[in-house]
């Protein structure tokens, strides 16, 4: 289960320049590995750049240090308020609580700082099959035991869906989420074509049942419960998530 992280990285480096081109203060890549990342976000903006891993064996820039962190312990290494953006890339599949690293992310950067998290897209319609089949979502499988290959998609211990982690964003202080793809898959595009029509159909009952029935589709969150049937969703194989921390509203006397 080798995932291609070209397309990945360049896709989070594109949704930076779209939404942060003034980026110039300090950069911190979460998951840094060799710091393909970080090179290539270098090479367009004059950044301060950090990095974490859990390991420092991985980085291939002779100058870059590497903070070793356990993620699973949900702690960054950095003052309040201190980073202007983070990228985080194929890394919340491999935590425990991805929830509690971003509360994390958030605290460490600073207001209208950006962050940019990708992971593999399990709504796209070959993901939905394979679960809809043998119970396991596409780049997610029986989990080997007793190993410590937490690098690769073996270490994949986190299902996250489009709506759970813009769920998980708006509850950790973040606004203006944002929603790209690395690339569509062949796969899932020739799956749309027939099921097209029953997706249409399937998502208006059940968005109909859940506003009148259960209350649960609100304007809060229906934007995010309508992106799960988006073409993007239904045929991308990695969703890029990128999202601002929110001021905080001091009021005047």
């Amino acid at each position: 289960m080798k995932l291609s992280t070209d397309k990945i990285l360049l896709s989070t480096h594109n949704e930076i320049i779209k939404r942060l081109p003034g980026l110039s203060r300090r950069y911190l890549d979460i998951g840094s590995g060799t710091g393909e990342l970080i090179l290539i976000i270098k090479n367009s903006f004059p950044v301060d750049s950090y990095a974490i891993d859990y390991t420092s064996t991985l980085i291939n820039i002779p100058t870059q240090k590497v903070d070793i962190v356990n993620l699973n312990k949900c702690k960054l290494p950095y003052d309040n308020n201190s980073i202007q953006a983070i990228t985080i890339t194929e890394v919340i599949e491999h935590l425990e609580n991805y929830r509690c690293i971003l509360r994390e992310i958030n605290r460490t950067l600073e207001p209208d700082g950006l962050v940019v998290i990708s992971t593999p897209n399990i709504l796209n319609l070959k993901s939905r099959f394979r679960f809809l089949f043998n119970g396991f979502y596409n780049l997610f499988g029986p989990l080997p035991t007793n190993t410590t290959d937490i690098h690769s998609a073996n270490g994949h211990i986190t299902p996250i869906s489009l709506y759970y982690l813009s769920h998980a964003l708006l509850e950790s202080g973040f606004s203006n989420i944002e929603m790209s793809i690395d690339k569509k898959q062949k796969t899932s595009i020739l799956l749309l074509i027939p099921m097209l029509p029953f997706i249409i159909i399937g998502g208006f009952l059940f968005k109909k049942k859940e506003k009148k029935k259960y209350q649960t589709i609100t304007h809060s969150n229906e934007l995010y419960v309508n992106l799960i049937n988006s073409v993007d969703a239904l045929c991308g194989r990695t969703i890029i998530l990128s999202a601002t921390k929110k001021k905080k509203i001091t009021q005047s006397k």
